[in-house]
């Protein structure tokens, strides 16, 4: 018996049959989805519309909010209920541009670089040029080596990254062997961490441990050095081949305006640091503007088909991924790939006059690249705050969402909520053949499900192929070059089928009862 049917039939047992309440939708309409979504794909416009057009979507950025204004014209395009911006938290970076960005080695010979300015970092006066020296600061007593000694240099930080020769391909997709061991249930004493104030939500695994006061106060005394003796710019060296990555510096509206800062790939930085060390002189030239705006909100971007049954339209069948973007390219596989997904299979499904019984609502989530901000906006309004289920958490039928670049689905982590399996084997049955085979009870982490599932909602993230996602994303190689179109054009397809029929099941995947957060004192 596969282990989707046992639990059907023990979760029917303990539930008086309830369980067999969910349903496949019919193979006609499974047949005019894929002939809709795979025969007459739009994924290849809006792709280039999402990345080319809108640019980069930095978030609260004048970017961001121009980008907001052509998603919304576009879904009103293709004829979605309502198409909006709605506020959903405060974000007190506010926002930031960049305008121009030079930087080139000039002694002891020219080379241009192709740098990233880290975001909310300071602009240059104009174009300048100085000398560069290593700036290794690893205590407090070292910053004292440096005081009185930076004024007017450019600040090349110590290398934190090196390179080594990979023998892997650049891109790969799951093997057979590798989406089996995700079927199987990996919990051991796990625990559910209680809901904190929005953060930063990295993709990279567990931290090592480290003294995380001493090291929060050397940035301290770092930054104040800096503040007081005013270097020209701080170099990074981030990213290989020759391709700077993105992040950002610690700011707040109302503060001076922070030291410039550039981050370079390690290949740049490594010359400079090594000639250096060899006792040559090495000067750079830069010009660097970046614009701050007094803009302190996150936007998320919505539309709907409404739901048509008098008892089930206010329930709620939610698709989505993360607008935002980091700066540096088109912010394209990270995650221009998953609204473009969403948005296709919305079109989809209002091309074909698809009326489903409950509401399907497409969110387009702002500031997921500093903290999941948009997302948990959306919940503390809508559905729970504060230790508390608001009017809609009863409504909420289903979350689907996507933010692991353009790479085709091969199944779905359903969150350790048992009861999910035998949904999405029903649903399943129409979709197998494009691929989509595999339910992992796993958790998967670091977007915006997780505000969701945090609460036992049924939220949940896409096992897809990663392809070359690892090297690329938060980069400035992040463009329309990166998008695996043919992928994009299946992965909608499999959305506008699982939506219609989560929309349509005269069931609902019950949510998950959470252990009671620890108690604070």
């Amino acid at each position: 018996m596969k282990k989707g049917l046992l639990i059907v039939v023990l979760f029917s047992a303990l539930c008086g049959g309830n369980a067999f309440a969910q349903v496949s939708e019919s193979p006609e309409l499974a047949a005019r989805i894929k002939d809709e979504g795979l025969n007459h794909s739009q994924v290849e416009p809006i792709s280039q519309y999402m990345t080319d057009l809108l640019g980069s979507r930095l978030t609260a950025s004048q970017q961001k909010r121009r980008a907001e204004r052509l998603v919304i014209s576009k879904l009103g395009e293709f004829g979605l209920s309502n198409p909006r911006a709605e506020f959903a938290y405060a974000f007190p970076r506010g926002g930031w541009d960049v305008v121009k960005t030079y930087a080139a080695m000039t002694a002891p010979y020219y080379c241009a670089f192709s740098v990233n300015p880290k975001a909310w970092s300071g602009s240059t006066p104009g174009l300048v040029k100085a000398e560069c020296i290593v700036f290794d600061v690893q205590s407090k007593e070292d910053l004292e080596k440096y005081r009185g000694k930076i004024a007017g240099k450019i600040l090349l930080m110590p290398a934190t990254q090196t390179y080594t020769m990979n023998f892997n391909p650049l891109a790969s997709r799951y093997t057979e062997e590798e989406l089996q061991s995700l079927t199987q249930d990996n919990r051991v004493n796990s625990t559910i961490s209680p809901m904190g104030p929005p953060g930063g939500g990295s993709r990279a695994g567990a931290r090592q441990p480290f003294d995380r006061e001493a090291y929060m106060e050397l940035q301290r005394l770092t930054r104040e050095l800096l503040a007081s003796e005013k270097p020209v710019c701080v170099v990074t060296g981030r990213g290989t081949f020759n391709v700077p990555s993105g992040t950002g510096v610690s700011y707040t509206v109302g503060e001076p305006e922070p030291t410039p800062e550039i981050m370079m790939p390690i290949e740049d930085h490594g010359r400079m640091v090594r000639l250096i060390q060899n006792g040559e002189k090495v000067e750079m030239e830069l010009e660097l503007i970046n614009r701050f705006t007094n803009d302190q909100e996150v936007h998320n971007v919505y539309a709907e088909i409404p739901g048509t049954d008098p008892k089930l339209k206010d329930e709620v069948v939610l698709i989505g991924a993360h607008l935002d973007s980091w700066h540096g390219g088109t912010g394209a596989a990270d995650n221009a790939s998953g609204c473009i997904v969403m948005m296709e299979a919305m079109r989809i499904l209002k091309t074909l006059g698809i009326q489903p019984k409950r509401t399907i609502r497409l969110a387009l989530w702002g500031g997921e690249e500093q903290g999941l901000y948009g997302s948990r906006g959306y919940l503390e309004k809508y559905l729970y705050k504060e230790g508390k289920k608001l009017p809609g958490f009863d409504k909420f039928a289903l979350y689907l969402n996507m933010d692991n670049g353009s790479g085709r689905f091969r199944g779905i982590y359903l969150e350790r909520n048992d009861v999910a399996f035998p949904f999405f084997e029903a649903w399943m049955k129409y979709i197998e053949p494009l691929g989509f085979n595999y339910l992992s009870p796993r958790n998967t982490g670091s977007t915006d499900h997780v505000s969701f599932s945090r609460t036992g909602l049924p939220a949940y993230q896409f096992i897809q192929d990663e392809l070359e996602y690892g090297r690329t994303y938060h980069t400035i190689m992040d463009t329309y070059e990166r998008l695996s179109l043919g992928d994009l054009t299946l992965d909608a397809t499999i959305v506008a089928w699982l939506a219609a029929c989560a929309a349509n099941d005269p069931g609902k995947i019950p949510s998950r009862e959470m252990p009671a957060a620890p108690a604070r004192y």
